[in-house]
This record gives C-alpha cells, structure tokens and sequence, in this order.
C-alpha cells in the first residue's frame, strides 16, 4: 500500500469518527496517533486532509451535493459521504492529479464500503472533476 493511500485511509478514519462522536478532530487526532503511530510524511497527509475538509467542510459538502443527482448528502452512507468529502478536498487544495484522487477515493471506498459505493463515489468525483476543469478553461489567461 502506497504511504499517500495509507494516509487518505487514516484522514478517513479520523473523519468518520469526528463525525461519529462529535470530538473535536484534534481530540480524535490525538487518540488515532496514539493508537496507530506513525511520524512524518504519513501522518502530515492525513493532518492536511483532515485539517483542511473540517475548515471548508460547507465548500467542499457544496461541490457533493451539486454532483450528486437525487441524493441527499444526509441519506448518503457515512463512508461514502466521508470518502467524497476527502477526494474533494484533496482536488481542491492538494496537487495530486485528479484521475489519482479518483481512482484512490474509488480503492478505499471499495475496501471500507461496497462495491457500489465505488461506482457512487466515481460517478460523483467524475462529475466534480468535468465542472473544475470547465472552470478553469473558461478562466481568462
């Protein structure tokens, strides 16, 4: 497992549990180090992801629920809606080229999820994808 793809799985862990029990995301932070070390680059990562989806959190929940035809980002299944809210935030605010978010957030949701959550996720980061990319084609250069 790549140390990107263990870092995406961590910032997954510690947002599911954020969400789930209503911590703080440093509390939550502080008891996953614990638990499961891990120094440096790894662990960077999952700080950026996580640190960066809780402060944009209404951003990045915006860009899902305008992808994500007949679905309610509430109805969505907490994984799903977890991995979703990482890939975005990584496309957004990290460099990582875009079918690499997808195929990654694609894995973890079908290693943590269903099967079907992988075609979910797809489809909707597809679709997140062709909107950024339209918009920065129509940017003035």
């Amino acid at each position: 497992m790549s140390s990107r793809r263990k870092s995406r799985e961590s910032a997954l862990q510690m947002l599911f549990q954020s969400e789930v029990n209503q911590y703080p995301h440093q509390v939550i932070s502080e008891i996953y180090w614990q638990l499961y070390p891990d120094s440096g680059e790894n662990r960077n990562f999952a700080q950026f992801l996580l640190t960066r989806c809780l402060q944009n959190l209404d951003q990045v929940d915006s860009w899902i629920r305008r992808h994500a035809e007949h679905w309610r980002l509430e109805r969505m299944a907490q994984v799903d809606r977890n991995v979703l809210r990482l890939a975005v935030t990584e496309l957004l605010f990290a460099d990582t080229p875009e079918a690499v978010v997808i195929d990654e957030a694609i894995e973890i949701a079908r290693r943590f999820s269903t099967e079907d959550s992988a075609e979910f996720v797809n489809g909707i980061l597809d679709s997140v994808v062709r909107e950024m990319q339209s918009a920065e084609a129509a940017q003035p250069k």
